[in-house]
C-alpha cells in the first residue's frame, strides 16, 4: 500500500494540474479578507468605549407598576 493515493488526492492533483494558479489565487482571497494589521491601540479604545447590554434587553428602563 506505499503507493495508494486516495480519491481526494488525485482530485487535488487534478485540480492544480488544470489550474496552476490556484494557490496564488487562494492566497489573494485569504489577504482580503483575513491578513490583515490590527491597530491594538484602536481596538483596544473600542473594547473600553463599550456599554455593557441589559440582562433583558426588551425591559423597558422606567418601571411603571
Amino acid at each position: 500500500m506505499a503507493h495508494y493515493e486516495s480519491d481526494i488526492t488525485r482530485f487535488l492533483q487534478d485540480l492544480k494540474a488544470q489550474k496552476p494558479n490556484l494557490e496564488t489565487e487562494q492566497k489573494q482571497g485569504r489577504s482580503l479578507l483575513w491578513d490583515k494589521q490590527v491597530d491594538r491601540e484602536l481596538q483596544n479604545g473600542f473594547g473600553k468605549a463599550r456599554v455593557a447590554q441589559k440582562s433583558y434587553v426588551y425591559q423597558p428602563d422606567d418601571k411603571r407598576n
